[in-house]
């Protein structure tokens, strides 16, 4: 029993770690929703999104999860009218990121729901432990 508790507890864990990057980058993504080139018709910032793998750990004798990077999300960039501004192009647009302020909102919401299962997973074995160590010392 106390390995099992030990291997939802090392799994949750890996949860943790992974949620932490997806909060990061979400955030990353956040802090760069306006950042526009500084050359005419230059590319602006490009969104990222992290890249999971799930995998077996025997050193904790559970499914494991763990971000392996990240990648650039290649869709399109918003075209913005702004003739004025140091990035436009001869006709007067700009690029916009391609980051959307509601999603990257939405999946830092789902991260952080994520990561607090994780905790309450933790939390939940470590309970659990400790009873059974107080009816093993009664």
């Amino acid at each position: 029993m106390s390995s099992d508790l030990m291997s939802a507890m090392g799994a949750a864990a890996t949860g943790l770690r992974a949620q932490t990057v997806r909060i990061r980058i979400s955030a990353e993504n956040l802090a760069n929703a306006d950042a526009t080139s500084n050359t005419p018709g230059g590319d602006p910032y490009r969104r990222k999104a992290p890249v999971f793998r799930s995998y077996y750990d025997r050193e904790i004798g559970a499914d494991a999860v763990k971000v392996t990077g990240s990648r650039m999300d290649m869709s399109p960039f918003q075209m913005k009218y702004d003739p004025s501004h140091p990035a436009a192009d001869a006709n007067g647009y700009v690029k916009m990121p391609n980051v959307s302020t509601l999603i990257e909102m939405a999946d830092l919401r789902e991260a952080q729901r994520a990561y607090e299962a994780n905790l309450n997973v933790i939390e939940a074995s470590r309970s659990m432990m400790l009873g059974v160590v107080s009816l093993l010392k009664a």
